[in-house]
């Protein structure tokens, strides 16, 4: 799966790429260290990361330097980083015909609630967005926690799509 001598690429995508994914990928960047490299991409990407999902991480800590919302394209070509997960966290890009990524990357879906639909007061918003982030980054946890390298594709696979449950 991995070459030792880089880390894992883990692409996580959404159709958008404003909230969930970009949560996910500020997660792992965060707990994943210098073993993960952390992407986000959408199929259908906004023109920036909605304005709570940059709230939300800058509430909690988290650099939001350089996170932006882009096209799933910049990881199917031959420019592209190497990704060896790509992980949907939305119902409709895990529906959607995705790109051939290279290196036949372990796929999973780990659906989640969009909080970029949330309507209602401001203070329930923020709450919504952190409630997501907590989802997603204990999701993140459990993926930092395998021992990825010492796992056969199959395994790799089941234990890494098994994380949605978590």
């Amino acid at each position: 799966m991995v070459q030792s001598s880089r880390p894992i690429g883990v692409l996580f995508l959404c159709t958008g790429n404003s909230a969930r994914s970009i949560l996910a990928e500020a997660a792992l960047a965060r707990r994943g260290g210098a073993r993960f490299q952390s992407h986000s991409a959408g199929s259908q990407p906004k023109a920036a990361p909605h304005p709570r999902t940059l709230e939300t991480l800058e509430r909690l800590g988290y650099s939001t330097a350089g996170l932006r919302s882009k096209s799933w394209d910049e990881f199917a070509g031959d420019a592209a980083p190497p990704i060896d997960v790509v992980i949907t966290v939305c119902g409709n890009a895990a529906n959607e015909t995705c790109p051939v990524w290279p290196g036949a990357p372990v796929t999973a879906h780990w659906g989640v609630e969009d909080p970029a639909a949330f309507e209602g007061p401001a203070d329930a918003e923020r709450a919504c967005f952190e409630r997501i982030h907590d989802q997603l980054a204990k999701k993140v946890e459990a993926l930092v926690a395998l021992d990825l390298e010492a796992l056969d594709v199959e395994a790799r696979t089941a234990r890494i799509r098994a994380i949605a449950e978590v």
